[in-house]
């Protein structure tokens, strides 16, 4: 502890060492680490100011050769570089840089403070790389980190702090350059600098958080819930050992905050519905699943719901005026705006609006987190915008974005974010207003974002389907038959980075599949509709009931099967088609807005059905004759015309039901409607007159 007693004293040994004394550069050091050490308590620019004109002399008198320059060299930027950190001065840093050099190069290989200047150079380059994002900073700062660290074997006592910079400065490498190997070296020094930290060990909270964050990283861009779940686990350990009043408590609430909705995020309500809805399971077995999945959804709710209130709490211990206020209203605004989501529960949203407009209040031009606030902001107006239907809502999430973006110039690490977000909402205003220059723009914008994702890079699949997304919007109003060919290779590129396992394969495979469709839609090519139900096929077999897209998927896939019997009138296909859409049906309660739709797609298979029964007795022929195709689909049901023509009535009049007169759907329903019964009287009429079964249709 310094006090100013021993300051007074120091200062007292340097006057009687006047001018020209043999020791006055030992007095002149010996006072300036008195003011230094005084300043990291005080933090009174005056002591800092002081000890740099103290250093100053005493370089002075140790010229090349004294063995104690490099000392005075180091000590000197040291102090320059604690100025610049406290003031900004951006000549301060570059002479630290200078002076940390000249140090290094006077300690050569075998000195024994050679470590401590690697580490202080390269800590200076990883704070320049801050300021300017020059890689080279950061790549020589990696560089210096390692030599320091091969220095600092198993028991020496700064290890830890060679192992804690080392991994930040990867973990900044990554943020900016995305090669995973980054990362994962990241966390396995982080690991080791934890087991340097036993319990009660006073960097045991610090390096708990840092390593916890890294996992949280690891587990956005590697899909890993086993690193997710591990960083809440550090979180909380970290939150426990800072109690109330504790400095680094506010970023614990915070940090442990956005894991939990991450954790929300990655489980989804509907990955937990019981499968009893659909399978027949034992009573047993049904009641285990329920119970199993009551407690997974509840732990799931449990998440977001512990997320908002840590991120009150957080924001409690940031009254206005205090410095993290800001960052701590954007974040419990995220919480929010994701509760809104899971509830949909506008009160939420407009909640979360108001925080990250009073955030960006907080955070004025030339503020370092305004990008994020305008991000954030435009996020959550964009969601309002497709809740309510507001364009005024559009515009301006549009305007936001575009000022982000202005913020984030390239180079910048989440400019690939802004390019992705202005892009979705061009291409929704498209959708809405069809203004051309849209689309293109939204297009240039996709095609940009993809360049920032090169082979490796952990958000190339997310850009690919991005920009295929915008291209089949495009498509769908102006369809340009080169922009199909692209899209369908960029949804191929995607699904090829997105593996069994993948918690987005499933919507790379129906994209890949509806793609496939449109070509065949174009081009007539049966081998795109044979893989369409390939890919539709392998999709369905990854959602899970209760998926919200389940009954998108059902019907997406019967509708090709549907296609695929009008080219091959192979029975079976229809067949399929019609079971699954049963199964949409069973998923499709009376107020489902699908209900309609898969109610239509049921009739016109059942109709298919009924008008092709000739088929039916050459499908039967066919399997006799065949045993192995017979092992390998169900025989087909002849004689069952009559029951699909009446079923198909049945389904008419339901989904005429759910429309009201002055429907566009309405006066199409009553013609299908009373097609089908004129069939029925034909039917019959041909029953009587010829005393006979009825033949086949062949309408």
């Amino acid at each position: 502890m310094v006090s100013a007693d021993d300051v007074s004293r120091k200062r007292r040994r340097l006057e009687r060492r006047r001018r020209g004394n043999r020791g006055r550069d030992v007095a002149l050091s010996e006072l300036a680490d008195a003011l230094h050490a005084r300043f990291q308590k005080e933090r009174k620019i005056a002591d800092l100011n002081e000890a740099i004109s103290l250093y100053r002399a005493a370089v002075e008198l140790r010229p090349l050769g004294n063995e104690k320059r490099s000392s005075s060299l180091q000590s000197l930027a040291l102090c320059l570089a604690n100025r610049h950190g406290y003031q900004g001065v951006a000549a301060d840093l570059e002479e630290a840089l200078t002076l940390g050099r000249a140090a290094l190069a006077l300690r050569p290989s075998g000195h024994p403070d050679r470590a401590t200047s690697l580490n202080d150079v390269a800590c200076d380059l990883g704070t320049r790389f801050a300021k300017r994002a020059d890689m080279h900073d950061l790549v020589e700062a990696i560089e210096f980190h390692r030599a320091a660290l091969e220095l600092r074997p198993f028991g020496h006592p700064h290890r830890f702090a060679s192992l804690q910079n080392l991994a930040r400065c990867l973990r900044d490498r990554y943020d900016n350059l995305g090669v995973a190997a980054d990362l994962e070296e990241a966390v396995t020094l982080r690991r080791e600098a934890l087991e340097l930290c036993p319990l009660r060990h006073p960097d045991r909270d610090t390096s708990l958080n840092n390593l916890a964050c890294d996992l949280a990283m690891s587990s956005e861009k590697q899909a890993d819930t086993r690193d997710l779940e591990e960083a809440i686990e550090f979180h909380r350990a970290a939150l426990e050992l800072r109690p109330l009043g504790h400095p680094d408590r506010f970023a614990s609430l915070q940090n442990l905050s956005c894991c939990l909705r991450s954790r929300h995020n990655n489980h989804q309500l509907w990955n937990y519905i019981p499968l009893g809805i659909l399978f027949v399971l034992h009573r047993l077995e049904v009641f285990l699943a329920v119970l199993e999945i009551d407690i997974a959804v509840w732990g799931v709710v449990a998440d977001l719901e512990e997320a908002v209130t840590l991120g009150r709490a957080a924001l409690v211990l940031c009254p206005p005026g205090n410095a993290a206020r800001d960052l701590s209203l954007n974040n419990l605004a995220c919480c929010l705006r994701k509760r809104s989501e899971a509830h949909a529960d506008m009160r939420d949203l407009e909640e979360a609006i108001e925080l990250h407009r009073t955030a960006l209040v907080l955070r004025p031009s030339g503020h370092p987190g305004r990008d994020d606030s305008l991000n954030s902001l435009a996020c959550a107006l964009g969601d309002r915008s497709e809740k309510q239907r507001n364009m005024c809502n559009l515009e301006e999430a549009i305007a936001l974005f575009r000022a982000a973006l202005e913020l984030r110039p390239s180079g910048h690490p989440d400019r690939f974010s802004s390019l992705q977000n202005l892009a979705r909402c061009l291409r929704h205003r498209y959708c809405i207003q069809g203004v051309v220059a849209d689309s293109g723009e939204a297009v240039e914008l996709g095609r940009a974002a993809l360049e920032l994702c090169p082979p490796g890079h952990p958000d190339r699949g997310a850009s690919l389907d991005s920009l295929a997304r915008t291209l089949r919007t495009r498509f769908e109003k102006q369809a340009d038959p080169c922009e199909l060919e692209e899209m369908v290779d960029l949804y191929r590129a995607a699904l090829e980075l997105r593996p069994p396992g993948h918690p987005h394969r499933f919507s790379s495979l129906q994209d890949l599949a509806h793609s496939l469709r449109d070509r065949y839609d174009k081009q007539g090519a049966v081998t795109d509709l044979e893989e369409a139900v390939m890919f539709g096929r392998a999709a369905l077999e990854l959602c899970l009931p209760g998926h919200p897209d389940c009954v998108v998927s059902l019907n997406s896939l019967a509708c090709n099967l549907r296609t695929k019997f009008g080219g091959k009138a192979d029975m079976h296909d229809l067949d399929e088609a019609i079971e699954l859409l049963r199964k949409a049906l069973e998923l499709c309660p009376s107020w489902h807005p699908l209900r309609f739709f898969s109610l239509g797609n049921l009739v016109g298979c059942l109709v298919n059905r009924h008008d092709n029964q000739g088929l039916i007795t050459n499908s039967k022929d066919a399997t006799t004759s065949d045993g192995a195709a017979q092992t390998l689909r169900p025989p087909v049901q002849p004689n069952r015309g009559a029951s699909d023509i009446d079923e198909a009535i049945v389904l008419e009049k339901e989904a005429l039901q759910l429309l009201m007169p002055g429907d566009p759907h309405y006066d199409l329903c009553q013609r299908r409607l009373a097609a089908l019964q004129m069939k029925i009287i034909l039917q019959d009429t041909n029953t009587l007159s010829s005393g006979t079964s009825p033949a086949p249709s062949t309408c």
